[in-house]
Formats: C-alpha cells, sequence, structure tokens
C-alpha cells in the first residue's frame, strides 16, 4: 500500500474539459490539474492526441488524460482493452501527466486484471480510478482494493447522482481512505454547493466541469447532444477555488 500525504496537504480543483477553449478558461480560472477528454456529454471519452499535445504547450497545470474507449457500461472486453491500452502509450508518448480510467466485471465488483494492465502501462505516471467505481457493489470494500492496486485516487459522487446527494458515503470513504488514497467529490459541483461538499466530506480534492452553454451552436444537429454544446467557464473555476480555499 501507497502513503499519498504529499497529495492531499492542499486544496485542489480538477477541471474536466474536451476542448481548447474549456483548456484554456479552465487555466486562466486557476485549475490546479486539467483531465483531458473529448465528447463530456457521453460522460468523457479518450481524447485526441492533437488535443492533449496542444493543451500541453500553454499549460502550466498537470494534465490527466481519459482512457475510456466508448461510452456505456465499464466491462470491457479484450479487443476493448487492447485499443485502450494503445491509446494511453500514445498519449503518455505525447505528454500525459497522468491517466483516468476505471473497469467493472460483469458482477460490478473492480476489473483487478484489466486495472494492473492500465497501471502497468502508465507507469510510472498516476491514475486516478473514475466514476466507474459508483457502480460497485460494496465501495469501501473496493477502496481497500484499488489502494492495493496503487491507484493515486478515486473519482466518485458517493454513488448518487451528484455529490451532494452521495455526502453521506463520500465521508465514509474519505475518513476510510486515511489519506492512503486521495477521494476526488465529482459531478455537480458548483458554486452553491462546492463549501458544504468540502466540509461534510472532509475532501481535499474536488472535480468540476465548470461549464456553461456555448456561444455559435450548430444550425442542423449532427448529433444528439450537439444542440446544447458546453464550455468552461473561467470565472466559475475561480469563483470555485476561492470559496473552497478562503473558507476553513
Amino acid at each position: 500500500m501507497r502513503l499519498v500525504f504529499a497529495s492531499i496537504r492542499y486544496i485542489k480543483m480538477e477541471v474536466c474539459i474536451d476542448s481548447l477553449e474549456s483548456a484554456r478558461n479552465a487555466i486562466e480560472g486557476g485549475a490546479t490539474r486539467l483531465e483531458i477528454c473529448s465528447a463530456l456529454s457521453e460522460g468523457g471519452l479518450t481524447p485526441t492526441p492533437g488535443l492533449l499535445q496542444k493543451i500541453k504547450s500553454f499549460s502550466p497545470s498537470p494534465l490527466y488524460a481519459m482512457i475510456r474507449a466508448r461510452s456505456g457500461g465499464f466491462v470491457y472486453s479484450k479487443e476493448e482493452m487492447e485499443v485502450m491500452l494503445q491509446d494511453l502509450r500514445i498519449l503518455k508518448d505525447c505528454g500525459a501527466d497522468g491517466f483516468v480510467f476505471g473497469a467493472l466485471t460483469s458482477e460490478n465488483e473492480i476489473d483487478v486484471e484489466s486495472c494492473k494492465d492500465v497501471l502497468s502501462a502508465a507507469r510510472p505516471l498516476p491514475v486516478t480510478f473514475h466514476r466507474a467505481f459508483d457502480e460497485v457493489n460494496d465501495p469501501l470494500r473496493s477502496l481497500e482494493v484499488l489502494i492495493d492496486l496503487g491507484f493515486e485516487r478515486i473519482l466518485t459522487s458517493g454513488q448518487k447522482d451528484t455529490a451532494e446527494e452521495g455526502l453521506q458515503l463520500l465521508q465514509k470513504l474519505v475518513q476510510k481512505a486515511r489519506n492512503r488514497i486521495i477521494v476526488m467529490p465529482g459531478s455537480g459541483i458548483n458554486r452553491e454547493n462546492i463549501l458544504r461538499i468540502k466540509k461534510e466530506s472532509g475532501a481535499k480534492e474536488f472535480h468540476a466541469s465548470a461549464g456553461i452553454k456555448a456561444r455559435g451552436m450548430s444550425r442542423v444537429k449532427i448529433g444528439k447532444k450537439d444542440c446544447m454544446p458546453m464550455v468552461t467557464d473561467g470565472k466559475l473555476v475561480q469563483e470555485m477555488i476561492q470559496i473552497i480555499t478562503n473558507v476553513e
């Protein structure tokens, strides 16, 4: 088991983005770390190497690349895992500072073997286990599994639709983690609820998109989500950071 005391001393804000505009806005707002994705409307999928490289060229913040081949559930075939491992290697070569991944068995347990493969391919870079965690049968036991595997953090809403709704479990997870792994609340976090989530969960890191409707909507609907594109609001990122860092 690894201890991660140095990683959890300070309050941190991770912002998930899927475009250059969102990346620039998040950085201007003071984001501590960026989760680089494509298709946030689908929960976040693996980004293109070009997007990662371009953001890397101007970002002072660490970039964690999502490794997720498709939307839907988190049970992956052997071929899907081969695709994701190859994507990881390419993104690692492109300068990713870490990765975000999660896989489950058909019984909603942590897919230990797939996780081992990803952690091995990512090494020495850190890996966050994403919200696949919110579908596991026993979250407290699964927390121990992820610690033993060597994940750096868990992104979770406390097995509810939003982190605010999942506060009871989030508090238990933070307490049980005992600085052995970072528990990072995410989903539905905004300036109205982030202080409550911080105080009641005891978490030191937070994850949000800080999204607002983007300008320049398409005249023709290409995909089901094209009608309402979102972009990160740098001012909102800044406000949330001020809220969680100025009040103890």
